[in-house]
């Protein structure tokens, strides 16, 4: 992790459910990255490579969460990185809405 103390207040928008004052910038890191890559804009972007290092990164797009990431956003930081993940990760890993009717 590099040497920022705290979240830049325009993550906010990414990490709504979260008060982002009460993240803990080590123990939160999978939480926030995630997140900030699914919904951040290009500066959250920016600010999220001056927070954590490239990777720390990687490592979380390696280890993606299960349902909670956008299947372009995965697919977008996989290729940006030549990550391969194996096809059951990656289909766990994308968020999916399933209605019963």
């Amino acid at each position: 992790m590099k040497n920022l103390k705290k979240l830049p207040e325009s993550f906010q928008r990414a990490l709504w459910s979260y008060d982002i004052k009460k993240l803990d910038l080590r123990k939160d890191k999978k939480e926030i990255i995630t997140q900030v890559l699914n919904y951040g804009d290009w500066q959250d972007i920016k600010n999220l490579f001056r927070l954590y290092s490239e990777e720390e990164i990687k490592k979380v797009i390696s280890n993606p969460r299960k349902g909670v990431w956008f299947e372009k956003v995965l697919n977008f930081w996989c290729n940006m990185f030549n990550i391969k993940l194996r096809k059951e990760i990656y289909q766990n890993a994308i968020f999916r809405i399933h209605l019963e009717i």
